[in-house]
């Protein structure tokens, strides 16, 4: 397809369509001058859909900044799309699709402005993002909140993470057709190798192919910062005619043909600066599609609320008239030369201001010094300070950094201009999986991982950091020792340490090779560390339950035993000086001539006390001897299948010698039952997704628990 202009004149065969990625509302929300941006961003983005009146908009993800966002910032997110896309003007497109499959995951699947409850001018399409993707046992995400309440429709979910079938949202308006395919953020590695493997399919409709105008939504990295993080254009199929791609900040709206694909790609950018690097600096548009028939026109609209930033780099060796580092007053000839160039951005940024009074007063400025050459850099706090009522990062204005100096035999081969002239998609991203793989590939040799992978490991300390799974890392090791014991046994491996040793080697060797079981293995391991957060909530709330009814019952007998020793006729001389005022003035008035022993009723109630504490810590000791089997050792559980008859009857000896194993029993066997149901949360964490996952429907094709009770004081033994 060719790009052709196209009249924008309003009619009833012309698509208009807003489109917008990136928004991270809620970011840097409690920075006092930075706070609003986001809101008063979005604000800016719907109403220029208002005043176009447009037929609906399309987000390409990261709505929101954070998994879990503030009540303030949904709060001001709902207010936006309740203010600007909710009314009586009619909607003009309809859908031919079954939308019980492209909204398979909500309650309601049907798009909202055809729900009868609901007033919508402006429907919101969007997929979700990395920052808001589906967490949880119940794998939801920010946008479900929307879409629940009827605000925005979200689409792009994947019912499985084996296989993926885009099924479009089909549209009809008069004679014009669009066909909207949306996918959702996914791991950059794992949907490379699915596209490698043909994993992913994209549902084309039975009549009439090429009649449709096929748009794609994708949230992906789009430039390479990897081997295989990234998603080459290349792998996306023919047919599509525009990609919207979001993920990258930089802003290139205008759309760009794809040499090999002939499909066209437009990447809108982020609506808001989230970090200060070069491509965050280029002006920020959303584009007004118009579509009509097979022909497309991209309208570019400036957002004039986005605060301005300027960025600049200084290399200082490059300027030897100026600086000398053998000259003692160098660094304030630095500090001087910087303070320079941060006036000429502020002065810059006051004249764009002026004419456009709808943007924030106080700019972004970066000023970036390369001081390799022997140069030292001056206190960048103090210089900050001058700056604290013009800037809007009065702390990060100045940014040192030394390039790397190359070794003397790579001269011949270095290409100094990759050195001055970085990508405008800069911005280190560092994740944590990349992390562990690279400390355990150059940890030594006794520090290195026997039975976990790297690559195992490594996402699943990404899920604890990223999305706060506590037990992630725990429940992908016992999975592991589970499945190298299984394997193990059935290869009825010797009892030896080095024959072990070598099995589990080669065992962990073939899984690394096998990168789709890995992946199975880690998802398994995640569902169960959600499943077993849920059991924790629900073992929590019945504890404090429990505790309640324990302090209600105590109190009672304690009130009835006070009620037993008045009738005793005791006598109040001696009474101890630790009951409350109120009581022990009645008391006193009361009972003057009763005589009682003080010291039997004392000592009375401090045995029923200490006998209370003696059961309850008891139950908190004894605990932990109950240990599941899953937990032991590879060489216990190879010495746990040949039992010696002597040691089983010398253990058994010893504990009816011990008095306290009455105790010890009965709190083996309670733990037992705690552990037993725990282990059976898993399967049906696992069951649950497996149900979740056959909802789908698809076009025809040819494809360490929390305890209330656990206490570290020891009992004493009577």
């Amino acid at each position: 397809m060719k790009m052709s202009a196209i009249s924008s004149q309003d009619d009833e065969d012309t698509f208009k369509i807003l489109i917008a990625t990136d928004i991270h509302l809620g970011y840097m929300e409690k920075d006092p001058v930075r706070g609003n941006d986001t809101f008063v961003t979005f604000n800016e983005i719907l109403d220029h859909a208002q005043k176009n009146e447009v037929d609906f908009v399309l987000l390409g993800g990261d709505l929101f900044h954070d998994n879990k966002p503030s009540r303030k910032t949904v709060h001001a997110c709902l207010e936006s799309l309740r203010k600007y896309c909710m009314g009586d003007r009619p909607v003009q497109f309809e859908i031919l699709s079954d939308q019980a499959v492209n909204f398979y995951n909500s309650m309601f699947p049907w798009v909202n402005y055809q729900d009868e409850n609901l007033n919508i001018s402006i429907p919101v399409f969007s997929i979700h993002g990395n920052h808001d993707d589906p967490t949880g046992a119940d794998a939801l995400c920010a946008l479900d909140i929307l879409s629940c309440a009827g605000l925005l429709n979200h689409f792009g979910r994947s019912a499985s993470v084996e296989k993926i079938d885009i099924s479009p949202i089909l549209l009809r308006k008069g004679r014009t057709k669009i066909a909207l395919y949306g996918l959702g953020a996914i791991p950059d590695e794992r949907l490379y190798r699915m596209f490698v493997n043909k994993q992913v399919t994209m549902l084309r409709p039975k009549e009439d192919e090429d009649s449709w105008f096929n748009l794609f939504v994708i949230h992906q990295n789009r430039s390479k910062h990897g081997a295989t993080n990234y998603i080459p254009e290349q792998f996306l199929d023919d047919f599509i005619n525009l990609v919207v791609w979001g993920h990258e900040h930089e802003c290139k709206i205008a759309p760009c043909q794809n040499q090999q694909q002939h499909f066209y790609v437009s990447q809108p950018g982020s609506s808001v600066v989230t970090s200060l690097s070069p491509g965050e600096a280029v002006k920020k548009h959303i584009g007004l599609l118009h579509v009509r028939g097979k022909k497309m026109k991209m309208q570019k609209i400036a957002l004039e609320t986005v605060r301005t930033f300027y960025m600049e780099d200084i290399v200082l060796a490059d300027h030897p008239d100026l600086f000398n580092p053998d000259n003692p007053k160098v660094t304030q000839a630095i500090q001087a030369f910087c303070m320079e160039k941060v006036e000429m951005m502020l002065d810059n940024a006051e004249r764009e201001r002026l004419g456009n009074p709808r943007q924030p007063g106080k700019p972004l400025i970066r000023l970036r010094v390369d001081y390799a050459g022997g140069f030292e850099p001056f206190n960048i706090h103090r210089f900050s300070q001058k700056y604290m009522d013009r800037v809007a990062n009065p702390k990060d204005i100045i940014h040192f950094f030394r390039r790397r100096e190359q070794k003397e035999k790579n001269d011949n081969d270095l290409d100094f201009g990759n050195l001055v002239s970085r990508p405008t998609s800069e911005g280190m991203t560092l994740r944590v999986e990349d992390l562990v793989k690279k400390y355990f590939q150059t940890a030594e040799k006794k520090v290195q991982l026997s039975l976990l992978t790297e690559r195992g490991m490594g996402e699943a300390v990404q899920e604890f950091v990223d999305k706060e799974e506590k037990d992630a890392i725990e429940e992908l090791v016992k999975f592991q020792l589970e499945k190298t014991q299984r394997f193990l046994k059935e290869r009825r491996t010797a009892a030896e340490e080095e024959k072990i040793d070598e099995e589990v080697r080669k065992f962990r060797e073939s899984r690394k090779k096998n990168a789709e079981e890995e992946d199975e293995e880690v998802r398994e391991a995640m569902t169960r560390a959600r499943a077993h957060r849920s059991e924790d909530a629900m073992t929590r709330a019945k504890a404090h339950r429990s505790e309640d009814a324990v302090l209600v019952a105590a109190s009672s007998d304690e009130e009835a035993m006070d009620t037993g020793v008045k009738g005793s006729g005791d006598s109040d001389d001696d009474f101890p000086a630790t009951l409350t005022r109120g009581r022990g003035r009645a008391r006193g008035r009361a009972r003057g001539a009763r005589g009682q022993n003080p010291t039997a009723r004392g000592s009375s109630q401090r045995r029923r006390g200490s006998s209370g504490r003696e059961a309850a810590t008891s139950s908190r000791t004894y605990k932990p001897l109950s240990v599941p089997a899953k937990n032991m050792s590879i060489m216990d559980a190879f010495r746990s299948l040949k039992p010696d008859p002597l040691n089983s009857s010398k253990s058994y000896s010893e504990d009816i010698i011990d008095d306290d194993s009455d105790v010890e029993v009965l709190s083996a066997a309670s733990s037992s039952k705690v552990n037993l149901r725990l282990s059976s949360t898993p399967s049906l964490g696992k069951s649950g997704s497996q149900s979740q996952t056959s909802r789908g429907v698809d076009f025809e094709s040819d494809e360490d628990d929390f305890d209330p009770f656990q206490s570290t004081a020891t009992s004493r033994r009577k």
